[in-house]
């Protein structure tokens, strides 16, 4: 068996080829963009096994020769170290630790999403985008109006385009808002076609996972925005063995440093998702809004945390919460004592709660 490590670049890849002993048999290295000339020598370089870091582009090499390999291991960057750390560092050298390692069984491995889970990060992740741009745009107009201390909070909406019109702008700024307010409504249709586009893609998903969706958005404070953000984000939730672990990929624990026998709590370690950890916090804000249960455990922390971890220790429990329900298949359970009965149902809470992180997501 050969052991093939790959330091894999934007526009090159270099391959070291080493045996059970770690005796390099073979460097090579190849453009990107000659993908027939890799295919071709992996095709005739015998029974083999191959290790690649997860970066940004891997996808395109990985379907490439995952037909031909015994065994395609994805490394995980942040745990090898040895590699990050190293003061010989050349990309000869990467690879062949890379070889060695997988020759030795140590490399520490990273999850590769299938096809699909794939498909629904990237809309995930574009739909935030696209609001992002959308908040940018209105930054710029607040800016703009505030100069001559015209901004108000209703400047978005429909009521507010006479208000604008009749604004007494110097020449250059009327032509600059107006390019602004024609971005914006551009943004804003992009933002409802991927909109549309996620609900499509659900729509097409299997029987279980909408029952996934309808458990998750059980929860007081988890809507369609949240629901889609946890479930693109953890993917497969059966690779954790404990609701702990999903929040260290989350970054939503302590980071502890000790050293001579004294210990120091940091702060959390913001590993993992962004987008995951936001929709989190935002979720959380919600649900200690529309529950009462929330309310009072956010209180509680409240005082002997302050405010800022207390939010971050609801968005920790909130997740702990999501993955027993995602595990479970059983929808979230209201205690009697939990919210009066004059407080909307469990619905109407995820609905409005969704109103309010819609206008939130713009400002991501």
């Amino acid at each position: 068996m050969k052991y093939v490590g790959i330091d894999l670049h934007k526009q090159i890849i270099v391959l070291c080829v080493v045996n059970q002993e770690r005796k390099v048999l073979e460097r090579k290295t190849f453009r990107c963009e000659d993908a027939e000339r890799i295919r071709d020598y992996f095709a005739k370089v015998g029974d083999f096994e191959a290790v690649v870091e997860a970066t940004a582009s891997y996808e395109w090499f990985a379907d490439l020769i995952v037909p031909l390999a015994k065994r395609f291991v994805l490394a995980h960057p942040g745990k090898l170290r040895v590699i990050a750390e190293s003061t010989r560092k050349s990309d000869k050298l990467d690879a062949q630790v890379l070889a060695e390692f997988l020759a030795l069984n140590m490399i520490p491995p990273a999850y590769r999403p299938t096809a699909r889970q794939r498909e629904h990060r990237v809309l995930v992740r574009h739909r935030t985008q696209v609001a992002q741009q959308c908040s940018r745009v209105k930054c710029q107009i607040r800016r703009l109006l505030s100069n001559y201390n015209a901004d108000r909070r209703d400047v978005f909406t429909a009521a507010a385009t006479e208000y604008l019109a009749s604004l007494k702008l110097s020449s250059a700024d009327r032509f600059v808002l107006a390019q602004y307010q024609a971005d914006l409504l551009h943004k804003k249709k992009g933002l409802e076609s991927a909109k549309k586009e996620l609900r499509a893609f659900a729509a097409k998903g299997s029987a279980k996972d909408r029952e996934i969706r309808e458990v998750l958005r059980s929860m007081p404070g988890v809507g369609e925005v949240v629901s889609d953000v946890v479930m693109a984000e953890i993917a497969d939730v059966s690779r954790f063995s404990s609701a702990k672990q999903v929040a260290a990929y989350a970054g939503l624990v302590p980071g502890r440093r000790e050293s001579a026998g004294k210990g120091k709590d940091l702060g959390i370690t913001k590993e993992g998702s962004r987008i995951l950890r936001w929709a989190l916090v935002e979720s959380a804000w919600q649900s200690i809004r529309y529950s009462l249960r929330w309310e009072k455990i956010y209180q509680r922390l409240k005082k002997s945390r302050g405010a800022k971890k207390a939010i971050i220790a609801v968005a920790r429990r909130l997740l702990c919460v999501l993955v027993s329900l995602w595990k479970s298949g059983k929808p979230y359970a209201f205690a009697q004592h939990e919210r009066p009965k004059s407080e909307p149902t469990a619905a109407e809470m995820a609905e409005m709660a969704e109103s309010e992180l819609e206008k939130e997501l713009e400002f991501v």
